[in-house]
């Protein structure tokens, strides 16, 4: 049987990519992993600076959020490394970073990604 070979590979020395939100006049980071031709399917690293979050939306597509470092606040509840949290598809929720501190997350979609603030 022949060796299986990765398809995708993150250095850690990809730069971070500034996303900004007018919505919200905050800026975030993120380094893409991969986005499925096919199905549309993301999983990137986010990061946002303390007090940064992303308020009341909703998606139509179904994430996940794995956090890294720091502190993720949800409008559910407030989250620390190792802990994954699921949004349904179309839910409305907010999330991101604490007063604290930053949060870094790995972002994980199961179709194509879009933003609808509500």
């Amino acid at each position: 049987m022949p060796a299986l070979k990765m398809s995708h590979y993150l250095d850690e020395e990809m730069p971070w990519e500034d996303v900004f939100n007018p919505v919200t006049g905050k800026t975030i980071q993120r380094k893409h992993f991969l986005k499925d031709p096919d199905t549309g399917m993301e999983v990137m690293v986010v990061r946002y600076p303390a007090g940064v979050f992303t308020p009341r939306h909703t998606h139509p597509c179904a994430h996940g959020l794995y956090v890294v470092s720091g502190k993720l606040y949800t409008h559910d509840g407030t989250y620390g490394p190792g802990d994954f949290v699921w949004y349904p598809e179309g839910m409305i929720g907010e999330h991101g970073a604490t007063a604290e501190g930053p949060v870094t997350l790995v972002f994980m979609t199961n179709k194509p990604f879009d933003i609808k603030f509500v």
